[in-house]
């Protein structure tokens, strides 16, 4: 069976038609917020996690690598999830983070704006006025988050699979749908669509364990993976570190085989004398 990703507006139903489905196919269901939580595994704060998804980046944030780490983070624990199967995850950049493993399914939910700003009255004990500020601004926010980090527009219908509108449907039918796509031969894991899933994964674990070890912290190294033999590639200033990075990709667990191809260049040369 697939996973099932779920991306939806603020208060659009996206965690009730989750846990529809999720109940139904007897599948575990995971929220952005989990995700996160999960994440904090790797030294940063939840707040800060879910400060980076939410939060459009200031200027100095865009000069900084912390971005980058934080989204390697999260991209690492939802590979993990996927990688145990029966999934639904319900937030706005589940597909992106599993982009190119074949079978996702992936979901749009969207929901009248008078559906959202009950929701909104309801939860937040505003006004309808405040209510409609609130989506407005949380929405835009989101958009320019998600471009910034994905380079697309989350809105993008052609990101997915079906947008199910719930202007007319309810969630009991809109749940119905997703349940019909995923018992379909297309969405259905295939060696090749597992093995992409099972070499994201331990990319991403890899790179992730060197960014967060105290004796790497913060150094962003690419990695390939190809079965259990992960390549890495990248600069680094001393020896010692390049020992300390292979020592680490190798403890990471699926790793077989490290192949070296970083190169070592110090920040300071030596001057030639």
């Amino acid at each position: 069976m697939p996973i099932i990703t779920i991306s939806r507006g603020s208060l659009s139903g996206g965690t009730a038609l989750a846990e529809r489905v999720a109940q139904r196919l007897g599948y575990g269901c995971v929220s952005r917020e989990v995700l996160v939580e999960a994440a904090a595994k790797y030294g940063v704060p939840e707040a800060k996690l879910s400060d980076f998804l939410d939060r459009v980046p200031g200027f100095w944030e865009r000069l900084t690598v912390s971005r980058r780490l934080y989204l390697l983070f999260i991209q690492a624990i939802m590979c993990e999830f996927a990688q145990q199967g029966n999934l639904v995850y319900h937030g706005h950049a589940g597909h992106l983070l599993l982009k190119g493993i074949g079978h996702v399914l992936k979901v749009r939910l969207i929901a009248p704006l008078a559906y959202r700003i009950t929701a909104v009255m309801e939860r937040q004990g505003v006004s309808p006025k405040a209510a409609v500020q609130y989506i407005q601004r949380v929405d835009e926010e989101r958009r320019r988050r998600m471009r910034d980090l994905f380079e697309v527009d989350w809105r993008d219908p052609a990101l997915y699979d079906v947008v199910v509108n719930l202007e007319e449907m309810s969630l009991e039918t809109a749940a119905d749908v997703v349940v019909y796509l995923a018992q379909h031969t297309e969405y259905q894991p295939t060696v090749a669509s597992q093995k992409a899933l099972d070499d994201l994964t331990l990319r991403c674990r890899v790179q992730a364990a060197i960014a967060a070890h105290p004796a790497t912290i913060g150094i962003m190294i690419e990695a390939q993976a190809d079965g259990g033999s992960v390549r890495l590639a990248g600069v680094v200033e001393c020896n010692e570190l390049h020992e300390d990075i292979i020592h680490i990709a190798q403890t990471v667990p699926g790793v077989q085989e490290v192949i070296s191809a970083l190169e070592v260049r110090p920040i300071f040369p030596s001057a030639e004398l």
